[in-house]
């Protein structure tokens, strides 16, 4: 019993020391101490050093690879501005009525695509908080709009998601990312559907207030530049993730493993 009460007091310890600048290098390993120490199962030094640190060795030498490629390729598609590229197309072709929809979607291609979640989020804040603007709709709801894209379905359900979320369990279950795709699928669009009917709901009710954008001096939009490159342009690095992916993971590993 005292060791849950322990994973919960120092997960909520994290998250309020973390959310107030401390970083995550300093916390775990404190944490980590206080864990054992309020459970009273092994002395703290001992869990350290012979428990999380061996853990911790394990886990960035099993997925350093992936978090690197990730930002960097998530790094690439926002200084090229081939993401906001896309981000402007989905926008513009969803229209400004439905700009929460437009939000959803733009940010779940930007992350299924392979862009990294942190991009993803300063992709797509000026553009979302423009399109609420020019609808009139509740700026507080941009987070939620993101959140929904970025962080749900298209991160952990989503068949063949290159996030490392869907990624990281693979080695644990002998699976592929393609796995449960028929299972997947049907959480996605309720993930999507619903969160968008929820969003959309808290903009009627809104406006029934007669609730706008919101005053919000200091935000400092600016329209999206126009020397970004063309869709087609900005989309081929996220195909080649999609074939690549597909190649990699049906074909090549596949045939490597079973030769060996």
């Amino acid at each position: 019993m005292l060791g849950v009460i322990s994973i919960i007091l120092t997960l909520v310890a994290l998250m309020y020391f973390a959310y107030r600048g401390v970083t995550v290098l300093v916390l775990a390993p404190i944490l980590a101490m206080a864990a054992v120490l309020i459970a009273g199962e092994l002395p703290p030094l001992y869990a350290l050093s012979n428990v999380f640190m061996p853990a911790a060795v394990g886990y960035v030498g099993k997925y350093l690879p992936v978090f690197l490629a990730g930002a960097i390729f998530g790094k690439l598609m926002g200084v090229t501005g081939a993401a906001a590229s896309i981000a402007d197309y989905v926008a513009r072709k969803f229209g400004e009525k439905r700009a929460i929809t437009a939000i959803v979607v733009a940010t779940a291609l930007l992350t299924y695509g392979g862009v990294s979640l942190f991009v993803v989020v300063f992709v797509m804040y000026p553009i979302g908080a423009t399109l609420l603007k020019r609808a009139n709709q509740p700026k507080r709801l941009l987070p939620a709009a993101i959140a929904l894209g970025a962080f749900t379905f298209t991160m952990t359900a989503l068949p063949g998601s290159p996030q490392y979320i869907n990624t990281m369990p693979t080695v644990y279950f002998g699976t592929d990312i393609y796995a449960a795709p028929i299972l997947g699928i049907i959480a996605s669009i309720i993930m999507l559907f619903g969160g968008i009917w929820y969003l959309n709901r808290e903009v009627a009710k809104a406006a029934v207030k007669g609730e706008g954008y919101g005053d919000h001096p200091n935000e400092n939009l600016h329209e999206v530049d126009e020397n970004i490159p063309s869709l087609g342009l900005a989309t081929t690095p996220i195909i080649l993730v999609f074939v690549f992916n597909f190649i990699l993971t049906k074909l090549v590993f596949q045939t490597a493993f079973s030769y060996s």
